[in-house]
Order: C-alpha cells, then structure tokens, then sequence
C-alpha cells in the first residue's frame, strides 16, 4: 500500500499542532521552526508556514456546496463516528455537520467539512465498506 503525501501552508503551527495533535488525534513527526509532519489516519501531511490556499464553496456535492479545493480523509465509518463524537464533545465548529449522504445508494458516506485553525477546508468521510464504498459507481 502506498501513502499519499500533501503539503500546505499554515499561519500558526502551535494552533495547528494543538488542531491536528490534540483535536483530531494525529502523530506529529519531523518538524522544524517551519514545518511540521503529522501522521493524517496513515497518510504524511507536512504543515509549512505561509498563506493558507485559497477555497470557495462551489463544490456541488447532491444538494450542498462544499469548499474546493479541500483536503480530507475515508475512515471506516466506527472510526468516523468515534471521530464525530470528539469533535462535537470538543465544540468544534463544521462547515457541514455531520451527516449521512447518499442514504442507500451504492457511495453512500458520511461525511463532515470543517476548517483547520488557520482556515484549510477538510473533509473527513466515512464508509461501512471503504475498500468497496469508495470507488463505487
């Protein structure tokens, strides 16, 4: 199995630590006074100072507009649950609660946005099936 790696700016890498460490569980590795890598549900993230990219809601998901471009993440949906239930005990605001889409079709997800402390738009899915669910057609 391959990793996908992505980098991206963050304003404030404590308050990303604190987001990404803290809030959504994720183990930090290697960082500098500049960057920092944390481990994203098995996937390397590197968070470097700078001007976080740019996103508009004009993803049309259904009936909902999302923020493009966003970042995100395909859990086994005891996981996504478990997840959802921390952020909501935490009071973390979401762009898009979350929710269930696609009710009883073949990409049926869960699904919630929320934005990182520096404001990068992620999407965190999940599926009771994803090595099935999430390239169903």
């Amino acid at each position: 199995m391959s990793i996908f790696h992505l980098a991206y700016n963050v304003t404030d890498l404590d308050r990303a630590r604190a987001f990404y460490g803290d809030r959504l569980g994720c183990t930090e590795g290697r960082s500098t006074d500049t960057w920092v890598d944390f481990d994203f549900f098995g996937h390397q993230i590197s968070l470097h100072l700078g001007k976080p990219f740019d996103h508009a809601p004009t993803g049309k998901v259904g009936d909902q507009m999302v923020p493009m471009p966003h970042l995100g993440v395909v859990l086994d949906l005891d996981d996504w649950t478990a997840l959802a239930e921390r952020l909501k005990a935490a009071g973390q605001d979401f762009v898009l609660d979350p929710m269930i889409r696609f009710k009883g079709e073949p990409g049926e997800q869960a699904t919630m946005f929320l934005l990182d402390p520096c404001g990068n738009p992620i999407e965190i899915k999940g599926m009771a099936d994803v090595k099935r669910q999430a390239f169903a057609r």
